[in-house]
């Protein structure tokens, strides 16, 4: 039998429920308790007649203020006379005990407890154009230092970081990891990007675009879209379109990925990327500086650009209209961006032409200017373009099949790579041993890539391109690193000490703070790591038209960034301007972007000897060993 709810207990609940609604609540009701005890005793003393010793009986007012005195502090009734007064003043002062007491406290807390929230981060963000960061490891830092490129010519950027660490904490990893953020806010929010909640305090609507990092964790990629699905799912505006920037690992998860983001979400399919990468800048001499240079917002980056002046023209007759900006491609009205179209390609009204600036502000519309041209110096030699090399490979991962399988795509037939990687780490991995290409000879070999002697042995002097892969899938990241940069470090001796050894080497490093030990010290020296991928999210992230031409960039189909000698495109034997360069190239269907000098090859700070966007008008004298850096079908 239930026993019987009593008067007590019903408002003892009622009491409970109240006062469980928030510090506010019981702040509101102590604060009245407080002033019915003050006036009370006010009212005894007028009504009464009760005042101290030898005094004349207080007014209200003074009453009142008389009795607040004394619940606020005890001791004022230390000097109070005549027992009437001090009893009543004894009440006021037992009541200030009990309920100012406790209001002061629940104040104190409600404070302290607000004080820890904001210390969460979890208040409201009220910003408009801002980038949202969601998730937090090593690439926040290099995408916060490139935004904050980007956003040096604006008086009010910002940057919003949401990641599961607390707030403070990651304030101070980002003022200690990026010192020169210029005019850009950075504001972090601790919370979970996948609650729907938490989503809810970044002002999503009000974004300019939304970047989610890949977790490392053991299925990035769903973690990845149920992001996606969270921020889709979270109450915004009608009409609401967001820009998205997301990575995906695996593109097993593609077809599903665009069911989820639809037409909001640009998707980075990170191994691919790297894949592309990997094979393009270890087969060609010097691209690796080009790829760091377009997607760096430090210097000259790639902008989408409209005038009225340029409809009607074809795409080959805007080529000189820039006197320091290269033409990439155009973006016909409603279409995807095309890089180095056909010469003959209209611009009509809403099309816009793509091309390289130094910033968005600094593009000029100079007008063509025949006379710096000189059709005299051009030449039109043929380059041939396949050649049989041999690459070495040392270390192997779960998508180095998947870069093989790029690289043969630039080698010539009959070329060879042997792949040398410790057998105890990858027999697991069931593409070793398995590979067969089309155009290269694989073979694969047991080995330490570590040993020194075991990298003597190899006559290394017929090797033209060197890949180090990251023991990824075996060891931890640091474990992996280690093993990498020590095989780094002998490749680079060994070539230092062996004029017959020409051969360019790309690695894969893990961990960023680790690619910085291992800066490279020539053009052909190139460390692949998350910070490219980093790079690439951040163009995408402030323009998104940009991931399809990166796309179209890295694809082995179509156009692509070449280096090709100089005596292809002009006579050597007379200084040019690069205004006859881009005729030279524009003749052969191509687009020239800039050169590489061959005596700058090793000068660091003349980026190698390449020159990319350079001023049109500018006159250099070419060598048999320089290279045009042009847009071509290789």
């Amino acid at each position: 039998m239930e026993d019987k709810i009593t008067l007590k207990d019903k408002l003892q609940y009622k009491i409970d429920n109240m006062f469980s609604r928030g510090p506010g609540v019981m702040i509101f009701w102590l604060a009245i308790l407080s002033f019915l005890v003050i006036f009370i005793a006010a009212v005894i003393l007028v009504q009464l007649r009760i005042s101290p010793a030898g005094e004349d009986v207080p007014k209200m007012g003074e009453a009142l203020w008389m009795s607040l005195m004394r619940t606020l502090d005890a001791g004022t009734m230390g000097g109070d006379q005549g027992w009437g007064f001090r009893l009543l003043m004894l009440f006021v002062t037992l009541g200030g005990i009990f309920f100012i007491s406790a209001l002061i406290s629940v104040i104190s807390n409600g404070l302290q407890g607000r004080l820890e929230a904001l210390s969460q981060g979890r208040s409201r963000v009220i910003e408009d154009g801002h980038t949202v960061l969601l998730g937090w490891n090593d690439q926040v830092f290099t995408i916060v230092e490139e935004l904050c490129w980007a956003n040096s010519n604006k008086a009010n950027g910002c940057i919003v970081i949401m990641g599961d660490e607390n707030k403070s904490l990651m304030e101070q990893q980002v003022r200690e990891r990026v010192p020169n953020i210029g005019h850009t806010r950075i504001v972090c929010r601790t919370g979970s990007p996948i609650d729907v909640s938490s989503l809810a305090i970044l002002g999503l609507p009000n974004t300019k675009s939304i970047i989610i990092l890949s977790p490392n964790n053991e299925d990035p990629d769903a973690e990845v879209l149920k992001i996606v699905l969270a921020i889709k799912r979270a109450p915004v505006p009608p009409g609401t379109k967001y820009h998205i920037v997301a990575q995906l690992r695996n593109d097993k998860n593609c077809s599903i990925a665009k069911v989820v983001g639809g037409d909001e979400v640009e998707w980075m399919l990170t191994e691919d990327i790297v894949a592309k990468v990997v094979a393009q800048t270890c087969h060609k001499s010097g691209l690796s500086l080009i790829y760091t240079e377009l997607m760096d917002f430090s210097g000259d980056e790639i902008y989408f650009f409209a005038h009225p002046d340029l409809q009607g023209k074809t795409f080959g007759e805007v080529l000189n209209l820039f006197e320091k900006n290269a033409v990439m491609g155009i973006q016909k009205n409603g279409q995807a961006p095309q890089l180095n179209p056909p010469m003959s390609t209209l611009i009509e009204n809403g099309d816009q032409i793509f091309l390289i600036a130094a910033d968005d502000d600094r593009i000029y519309l100079s007008g063509e200017r025949v006379d710096l041209i000189d059709l005299s110096a051009i030449e039109n030699n043929i380059e041939i373009a396949e050649k049989v090399e041999t690459v070495l490979v040392l270390g192997w991962n779960h998508h180095a099949a998947k870069i093989l399988r790029e690289l043969d795509n630039y080698l010539g037939t009959g070329s060879s790579i042997l792949v040398i990687a410790n057998i105890e780490l990858v027999k697991q991995e069931d593409s070793w041993g398995n590979l067969k290409l089309e155009r290269s000879k694989v073979l694969f070999q047991n080995g330490i890539t570590t040993e020194r002697q075991m990298l003597d042995a190899l006559d290394l002097s017929k090797i033209n391109h060197i890949i180090i892969l990251s023991y990824s899938d075996y060891l931890t990241k640091q474990a992996a690193d280690s093993k990498t940069l020590i095989t780094l470090l002998h490749l680079r001796d060994i070539s230092a000490h062996c004029p017959q050894c020409s051969y360019s080497i790309v690695s894969e490093i893990l961990d960023i703070r680790n690619r910085n030990l291992a800066e490279g010290s020539s053009a052909d020296d190139f460390i692949v790591s998350d910070k490219l991928i980093s790079l690439l999210v951040s163009q995408v992230s402030e323009t998104k038209a940009l991931n399809a031409v990166f796309t179209d960039i890295f694809n082995v189909e179509g156009s692509e960034i070449c280096l090709k000698p100089a005596s292809v495109y002009i006579h050597l034997d007379r200084p040019v301007g690069f205004y006859s360069i881009v005729e030279s190239a524009r003749q052969k269907g191509q687009v020239a972007l800039g050169y590489r000098l061959a005596v700058n090859a090793t000068d660091s700070e003349k980026s190698y000897g390449i020159v990319l966007n350079p001023n049109k008008s500018s006159i250099v004298q070419f060598t048999e060993a320089d290279k045009i850096i042009v847009l071509a079908e290789d």
